[in-house]
């Protein structure tokens, strides 16, 4: 897959921009300055980021996802993924039938919902899910294939459906291997 160069990574202005990052030649990448992006983060083909988003380190966003960080925000902790084709808002129209609806409209004719969305250090987040406004992903959570995050999740749970409900606890062992990486990290 090719990457974007750091010349041309860093012709983007990225409101921060981490070491090591790597970005598809062919990711849509919108209001670059309001994208910070950690260490060793990674963003493949056909994905669109725009809008508010901060990722943080060894964060892997898959190919065909869409974040769309809106006016507040998408935040995706250390060591968070989003496998293929997911699709996070942090806007979303009313579809009640009592606004209008979609970005032609002035806000006025409006009824958006606008919230930050957090996922969380540790949070895999399965193909083909939508995560909607308002929701934290809590710390090690996974969330199972084509699902739908309504609601924020508990820690270390996996979860899975639509809407997504809690299946069972999540094994924690990935932190005694995290603090091994980042030992050796600092001995390089």
């Amino acid at each position: 897959m090719p990457f974007l160069s750091q010349d041309q990574l860093n012709a983007l202005s990225f409101k921060y921009l981490g070491k090591n990052v790597r970005i598809s030649d062919k990711a849509s990448i919108y209001d670059p300055d309001r994208i910070e992006i950690g260490d060793n983060s990674r963003i493949d083909d056909f994905c669109v980021i725009s809008g508010k988003v901060v990722i943080g380190r060894n964060v892997h966003i898959a190919v065909y996802n869409n974040v769309a960080g809106g006016e507040l925000g998408v935040f995706l902790e250390d060591f968070s993924g989003l496998a293929y084709g997911c699709h996070v808002f942090s806007q979303s129209d009313d579809y009640s039938g009592r606004s209008l609806t979609n970005p032609t409209m002035p806000d006025e004719f409006k009824n958006e919902t606008k919230a930050t969305i957090r996922i969380c250090r540790h949070v895999i987040i399965g193909a083909c899910t939508i995560v909607l406004p308002g929701v934290t992903i809590n710390e090690g959570s996974a969330v199972g294939a084509m699902s739908m995050v309504t609601k924020s999740t508990d820690p270390w749970a996996i979860y899975f459906g639509i809407p997504a409900k809690k299946i069972k606890n999540r094994h924690k062992d990935l932190l005694k291997l995290e603090a091994i990486y980042l030992q050796n990290e600092r001995l390089v």
